[in-house]
């Protein structure tokens, strides 16, 4: 089997509007303009697989990710057997440097024709099943109190168990927030926060004892990504698990804040690593050196969703059951791009035994949402 062309299609899918994030960064996330991809092989296999595009989190777009696939990973890869997944993900890094989540498209199309090939779902070639599902948590928008505490409650009536709430957007602003959202689900549901980096350091060590009333049981990305010294001194100051997620794209990054203390636990992401390989390796770094592992999110379509989901199944440095996954991209959108969506409930993710990814596009729809 050989690889004989690599295909993009740009789409824009709306998030419902209710639902729609506001965070720490900055803006809001409306709508995912992300990048589709079906690598097409000699033996009528394709495989398929997403990139997130957002600029202001991953500095990649549409444009860049197709331009950087066509002009440099499609000639890398045309003649290349697709199920030789860790070797071509290798040479990758001979291609271009960065732009982590447009690699990870290509090499979960890879995945997804290995499994194909194999007549095996993608969990069984990483390495087989570690856990019968993938224990997942909401995320709530840092909106304001009341609206926050009514998505909140939703989230619990759907059979959430477990939430995170959006703050770095302004202290006093933050804390009423929480207390809503702590108010409308009860003392039974866990419940973390997530700053986006939005925080300086004076203001993160004020604002998490404040919150500390609340019930909390873990902070995420307090400070800024590029800081994890003062991460480091931050997290001896808190009786918090400290999340690294914005801090943490490659092996190297996790390597770092080990090193330095900065972290109690990594949010890796398939798109955020550059694939799933890759992702798998910071979870074996973490399990290794004493750290535990989550899943984040950027809101996934159901492409995304189910790479996630297969490298949540599969790995024990993921510490589902503490620390639940943000597989939960498909909750917040008017419409997917896939014909059967994996099941992914409130509260848990698993996949089929249908090999591959275990999902497929949906024509109609993709022509729907495509980018012109």
């Amino acid at each position: 089997m050989k690889i004989t062309r690599i295909e993009t299609i740009p789409v824009r899918v709306p998030l419902k509007a209710e639902l729609a994030i506001r965070s720490g960064r900055g803006g809001g996330h409306t709508n995912s303009p992300f990048l589709l991809v079906r690598v097409h092989t000699d033996a009528g296999v394709a495989g398929i697989g997403e990139a997130s595009c957002t600029p202001r989190w991953s500095g990649e777009d549409q444009v860049t990710g197709a331009h950087l696939i066509r002009t440099y990973l499609e000639p890398l890869l045309i003649g290349e057997d697709p199920k030789d997944v860790a070797g071509l993900t290798r040479k990758f890094r001979l291609a271009f440097a960065g732009n982590p989540f447009t690699k990870a498209a290509v090499e979960m199309a890879l995945w997804d024709i290995a499994g194909k090939a194999a007549g095996k779902p993608v969990y069984e070639l990483i390495g087989g099943r570690v856990r019968e599902f993938v224990p997942t948590k909401w995320s709530v928008s840092g909106v304001e109190p009341e609206r926050a505490a009514a998505i909140a409650g939703w989230a619990v009536a759907q059979g959430f168990r477990a939430m995170k709430v959006k703050v770095g957007i302004d202290p006093d602003g933050d804390v009423a927030r929480v207390r809503a959202v702590r108010a409308a689900i009860g003392p039974a549901v866990k419940l973390g926060v997530d700053a986006n980096g939005g925080w300086s350091r004076e203001v993160a060590a004020a604002t998490i004892g404040r919150l500390g009333e609340f019930g909390i049981y873990f902070v995420e990305q307090p400070l800024a990504p590029e800081d994890g010294v003062h991460l480091s001194e931050l997290r001896k100051t808190v009786q918090l698990p400290i999340v690294a997620d914005e801090s943490v794209y490659t092996l190297q990054d996790a390597m770092m804040l080990a090193q330095l203390g900065a972290a109690d636990v990594f949010s890796i992401y398939v798109g955020k690593a550059g694939g799933i390989g890759p992702a798998r390796q910071i979870a074996e770094f973490a399990q290794i050196a004493g750290l535990k592992c989550t899943v984040g999110s950027n809101l996934e379509l159901g492409v995304g969703s189910a790479a996630m989901v297969h490298l949540a199944l599969a790995t024990r440095g993921i510490a589902a059951e503490e620390f639940p996954c943000d597989i939960i991209g498909p909750f917040f959108y008017e419409d997917d791009i896939v014909q059967k969506p994996l099941p992914i409930v409130p509260g848990a993710a698993r996949a089929t035994a249908t090999p591959g990814l275990g999902v497929e596009l949906d024509d109609e729809k993709v022509e729907r949402y495509r980018v012109r």
